[in-house]
């Protein structure tokens, strides 16, 4: 589908609109109406294109901005570009997808990752604490990991909501992959209790982190 204009794209996202796909979204406040099934069965049909991708993400609907998401070069970005749009990503499912899906592949992100992680803008900061989790998870060489609960220690307990549970998640990662860290990590979780009240579904491990470390580790090890 080379060649499809923003315009035909977004009356297409308008006729996918579905009240109630919005009212579950809104409740995440996510701002759009559509079922993601949806928007990433429409990405598979317009398979990559950078160019339409960037004008989708120009037009600031949430519903166009996913679809961009799906259907960049995620290495085709500069790194001020990539900055300017973590900037613009305010709804919760745009911030996320951008940061999974785009920075993590991108050239830029371990230097995305050390000027976020300090970043003044919470939601700016959760991106960089994110893509900590994951270098915690997959690449930690080079991570001062006592350093990084040093900070969690001091900050996380007062952090605005987005930057408190990507902080959680960091916490809970260098508690589960890293034994020498682990006491230390379950010890700063029950301190500071964060989210040990979270309503948790059943079936689902807490975000608490002395439980998911100590569940995580569980099924893990047997």
């Amino acid at each position: 589908m080379a060649g499809t204009t923003v315009a035909e794209v977004m009356a297409e996202l308008a006729e996918l609109e579905d009240p109630r796909a919005r009212e579950v979204n809104e409740k995440h406040g996510d701002d759009h109406g559509v079922n993601l099934g949806k928007l990433r069965a429409l990405a598979k049909r317009l398979k990559t294109q950078q160019e339409l991708a960037c004008r989708l993400w120009e037009t600031d609907d949430t519903a166009a901005r996913l679809l961009a998401i799906l259907i960049c070069r995620p290495k085709a970005f500069e790194r001020d570009r990539l900055d300017a749009m973590v900037r613009e990503a305010r709804a919760p499912k745009v911030h996320d997808w951008l940061v999974n899906y785009v920075v993590k592949k991108n050239p830029h992100v371990e230097e995305l990752r050390l000027a976020w992680s300090a970043d003044p803008d919470p939601v700016v900061a959760s991106a960089g604490w994110a893509l900590t989790v994951e270098r915690v998870a997959k690449k930690p060489e080079g991570l001062d990991l006592a350093g990084l609960l040093d900070v969690i220690e001091a900050e996380m307990k007062d952090a605005p909501d987005r930057l408190q549970w990507a902080m959680n998640h960091c916490l809970a990662q260098i508690g589960i992959e890293h034994a020498e860290h682990r006491a230390r990590a379950i010890g700063i979780g029950e301190r500071l209790q964060v989210l040990k009240d979270y309503p948790t579904s059943p079936g689902c491990t807490s975000p608490f982190a002395p439980v998911w470390i100590s569940e995580m580790v569980r099924r893990r090890d047997g």
